[in-house]
């Protein structure tokens, strides 16, 4: 595990995972290098839980600190 910075994305396709993501929200980015080498991305999904998921369904964003902190705390 490394010291990396949060990241997010935002979700922009969900197909037949609809309860698990929503279209349009920003989801935590939980670093996973074997998924990053595969073309995938491991987020926080509406379970509550880290899964993993195509890249293409999501677009990394960089969000303000002060909205970094409240994204956080709610995940």
């Amino acid at each position: 595990m490394t010291n990396q910075e949060p990241r997010f994305a935002v979700c922009v396709r969900n197909e037949g995972y609809e309860a698990s993501l929503e279209l349009h929200k920003i989801y935590r980015i939980v670093p996973d290098l074997e998924a990053d080498k595969e073309g995938d991305v491991r987020v926080l999904d509406e379970s509550g839980e880290d899964y993993i998921y195509p890249a293409e369904w999501f677009i990394q964003i960089e969000v303000p600190e002060a909205v970094q902190q409240s994204l956080l705390h709610a995940s």
